[in-house]
């Protein structure tokens, strides 16, 4: 088994960290492959529960060798945090924690832009995170972004960023009326990170087609959600990469050939955060139970979810975009103590009905989701160990959605915790 890919098959928060904390114990590596310090990766075991926002979700197994690639955009000070958090629980996080030489880093500038563009924007604020995402990765294809690389030359790095924090600088003053950075301190702080990264740095691409060369597993780690990817969720309510399995090759530096099974998280009902289209979304009581039975707040920002029935034309959409061969289904749990279950299964859109998801803003905003209802179940999931102990209506509805997706589903959250999942035999 070379490669297979986990990936968020709706709009994020869909339980990937579970999922791969799951994985990561048959797996040889786990690589990061896209995104920054505005994921938020949840794993909970025993009364242990840990936020991971850079680190792959494999770091708290021995053994494990985790890669953040060249297609994640780092947060120096995220990062660093982070490796202290995980260590103080007693996981050893050098000689296992490998960083591309080729990724990019966010700066203090990338974080002001972000905030002040949001504010700019008022009322059409695409709702970003503010941790610099977008404006990293703008500097990125405009070819004026710093690599981790730029850190290995001190005099280098010190004209680079005099350079760019300048221009910035004149942006953020101009444009949108805030503070001016201090050069100095910036170049300073990086210089400092330099020391502190160095002994993870290495050409990840090389180490991964080297493993790959000597057959160990690899396990790639998206963040966020197939819909959010830039060139093929909802613009422009997005993110800045491709959280996809095209982005899985691009963001590691290996090639499509070497993977073989592609997974699709899909949480049992609809989540989304932020701005931005959402055929199924309940603004009412089940909506609101939906969000306080499933915990749906942000890990990264603990922004309230808004929550809706499943939506399988957009999910079909993910499994054709992406290739799944299979599905993990997460927070079943969530859904227990229903009268009834709604699921999309097309749209109507100017009095035409299809089963085909539109990206175009303006045609998805004028969809309106056509259901079909199934019977809901009750009782506590957490205690079930076996697919069979499912309520039989649970099980109908998982075998609703398989039939509809074409896709098995393998793996069957019905709880938080490590331990509170089933998987098919």
């Amino acid at each position: 088994m070379p490669v297979s890919v986990v990936i968020g098959a709706q709009w994020g928060d869909e339980g990937k960290g579970k999922v791969v904390d799951l994985l990561a114990p048959s797996m040889d590596i786990v690589a990061r492959y896209q995104g920054g310090a505005n994921a938020g990766h949840t794993i909970k075991w025993g009364d242990e529960t840990f936020v991971l926002h850079l680190i792959p979700s494999g770091i708290f197994h021995e053994g494990t060798a985790c890669v953040i690639g060249n297609g994640v955009v780092i947060d120096p000070k995220a990062l660093m945090d982070e490796i202290r958090q995980i260590e103080a629980l007693g996981y050893p996080v050098a000689g296992r924690l490998k960083i591309s030489h080729n990724a990019h880093l966010i700066m203090p500038y990338h974080k002001a832009l972000d905030e002040a563009k949001e504010r700019w924007r008022d009322a059409e604020a695409i709702g970003t995170t503010g941790r610099g995402i977008g404006p990293a990765y703008v500097d990125k294809f405009a070819r004026s972004g710093i690599r981790v690389v730029d850190l290995l030359d001190r005099d280098g790095l010190r004209k680079k960023l005099t350079a760019a924090i300048e221009e910035k600088n004149d942006i953020l003053s101009a444009i949108y009326g805030s503070e001016r950075l201090d050069v100095d301190a910036i170049v300073d702080e990086y210089v400092e990170f330099d020391q502190q990264i160095d002994p993870y740095v290495t050409d990840t691409s090389a180490f991964l087609n080297d493993a790959l060369a000597e057959g160990k597993s690899i396990l790639a780690e998206g963040a966020q959600g197939a819909l959010l990817d830039v060139d093929h969720g909802t613009y422009p309510y997005v993110t800045s990469s491709h959280p996809t399995s095209g982005g899985a090759c691009t963001g590691l530096g290996i090639p499509p050939t070497a993977i073989d099974r592609i997974i699709g998280i899909v949480k049992a009902y609809s989540t989304r955060v932020g701005n931005g289209p959402f055929p199924t979304e309940l603004e009412d009581e089940t909506g609101e139970r939906l969000r306080a039975e499933g915990h749906e707040f942000g890990a990264t920002t603990g922004r309230p979810r808004r929550c809706g029935w499943l939506d399988l034309v957009a999910l079909n959409y993910t499994s054709r975009l992406n290739g799944f061969t299979e599905l993990a289904v997460t927070k079943l749990d969530v859904m227990s103590g229903l009268p009834e279950l709604k699921v999309c299964t097309a749209y109507e859109i100017d009095g035409k009905t299809t089963e085909r998801f539109p990206t175009d803003l303006r045609t998805l905003d004028r969809a309106r989701p056509v259901y079909e209802t199934l019977p809901g179940f009750s009782g506590d999931l957490s205690e079930a160990r076996d697919i069979a102990d499912l309520p039989d209506a649970a099980r109908d509805y998982l075998q609703f959605v398989s039939d509809r997706l074409k896709v098995p589903i393998t793996v069957i959250g019905t709880g938080p915790k490590r331990e509170e999942t089933l998987v098919a035999s």
